[in-house]
């Protein structure tokens, strides 16, 4: 029913920037919020930033003042990752939320994201 495709993943070292882009496709009509998750080896997924359709916008305080989450349109939303640090490596995943529900029901299959140091 909705489709997301994560891209621009890659290795970076500390300090420097990445910018990830979600495409959504299908019926993109139904969501309300869409966010980027991540999981780090060992971890658990942890919701990092999300954006409304009102472009409300929040984030992880392990972020704050250095990711950005925004949107173009309304299928692509892109997460601008500066200042990266080590603790950043995870697999990140773009996701999407009906307003019915709490929970986010659409994931893409993720993209690697590893900061050396």
């Amino acid at each position: 029913q909705v489709q997301l495709v994560e891209s621009g993943g890659g290795l970076v070292q500390a300090g420097g920037s990445l910018r990830l882009s979600c495409a959504a496709s299908g019926n993109i009509g139904s969501i309300n919020v869409m966010g980027w998750y991540r999981q780090a080896p060992g971890k658990q997924r942890e919701l990092v930033a999300s954006i409304t359709s009102s472009g409300s916008t929040n984030y992880a305080d392990s972020v704050k003042g250095r990711f950005t989450i925004s949107r173009d349109n309304a299928k692509r939303v892109y997460l601008q990752m500066n200042s990266l640090k080590p603790e950043d490596t995870a697999v990140y995943y773009c996701a999407a939320k009906r307003v019915w529900d709490t929970t986010y029901n659409y994931w893409g299959q993720g993209t690697q994201v590893t900061v050396s140091s």
